[in-house]
């Protein structure tokens, strides 16, 4: 097991490594000066040059990059351009939006998949697994930020059952926090819950064909005994690495639906960043979803291990 782990985590190191080169070399080539976008366009330039030094930007890019790397290795992440302020400061907050948002996200869109795919299976072919089925693809064909909208309109809007935009604090008492990020994490799950789905059935179906199963089934056991003894554990393997997948995507969309519904989490503060060209907050926001992706799949590896020991015994 500790060669299996070790063999994961030194992954996990070299694949953050390599996007933290990624995100500073794609910061570096884009178009713009940081100084002249804070100072504005009328700014003279001695002024600017000032600026520049004064944000140490007029260093080479090799000593730049590993001043933030090392930075953020002594838990260090420098100051932002615009404003002047740690940027932990303003990630920290961001944070306590984002990541409940994406786990409550996470969380509707397995509880869906789990009962629609489970469902579908037990009934395949039946009208209950084609009109799951329909609705599933349906879903996967709605962008996340048109759902959003429409979940503004008919639960904000018409029912008034949910706030329509905008975040009270986690001060004001977690429900209330909570019924903001209800109808952000349903436009985020329904999609993903639709395709993790289709997925989680057309693998316990691809199990049910197994001889074990139906050795199982041939001894008297019932198919919901058999569904829930020897199915279910060899069919989540696929839909782990899904499971995996999607968070990342969770992430990525967070960006766009946080906007929608004016919450200021990390999706809003990294654009607010690129329009300042505030490029320290951008790389180390950046540098954080991409954190949170890879170690999301370190926690999928260790999970097959778990689920399926023959991984780990032939990694080793």
């Amino acid at each position: 097991m500790s060669v299996f782990f070790a063999k994961r985590f030194l992954t996990l190191l070299a694949t953050l490594f390599g996007a933290s080169i990624v995100i500073f070399l794609v910061m570096e080539i884009l178009p713009g000066d940081p100084a002249l976008v804070i100072l504005g366009v009328e700014a003279t330039p001695d002024a600017v040059k000032v600026l520049t030094k004064e944000l140490g930007l007029d260093r080479p890019a090799l000593e730049r990059y590993f001043s933030w790397i090392g930075g953020i290795l002594q838990g260090e992440l420098g100051n932002s351009y615009a404003y002047k302020v740690p940027v932990w400061e303003l990630v920290e907050g961001a944070l306590k939006i984002t990541i409940p948002l994406a786990i409550l996200s996470m969380i509707l869109s397995v509880i869906l998949a789990l009962v629609i795919g489970l469902y579908a299976a037990a009934n395949h072919n039946k009208a209950s697994d084609v009109s799951l089925m329909g609705f599933s693809q349906l879903g996967i064909s709605v962008p996340n930020f048109w759902l959003a909208v429409l979940l503004i309109l008919f639960f904000a809007v018409n029912l008034r059952w949910l706030p329509p935009g905008g975040f009270p604090g986690w001060e004001e008492g977690i429900w209330k926090g909570i019924r903001s990020l209800i109808l952000p994490a349903l436009a985020l799950a329904t999609v993903q819950g639709a395709i993790l789905a289709r997925i989680t059935r057309s693998s316990v179906l691809e199990v049910f064909r197994e001889d074990y199963v139906r050795t199982a089934r041939a001894k008297g056991l019932s198919q919901r005994a058999t569904l829930w003894t020897h199915v279910l554990r060899n069919a989540l393997i696929p839909v782990i690495t899904v499971m995996g997948l999607q968070f990342a995507n969770l992430l990525a969309g967070t960006v766009v639906v946080e906007n929608v519904f004016h919450l200021p989490g990390l999706g809003s503060t990294v654009l607010k960043a690129i329009n300042n060209r505030d490029t320290i907050v951008v790389e180390n926001v950046v540098l954080m979803l991409a954190g949170m992706v890879v170690l999301t799949n370190f926690i999928v590896d260790l999970l097959y291990a778990v689920i399926d020991p023959r991984l780990k015994a032939h990694d080793i």
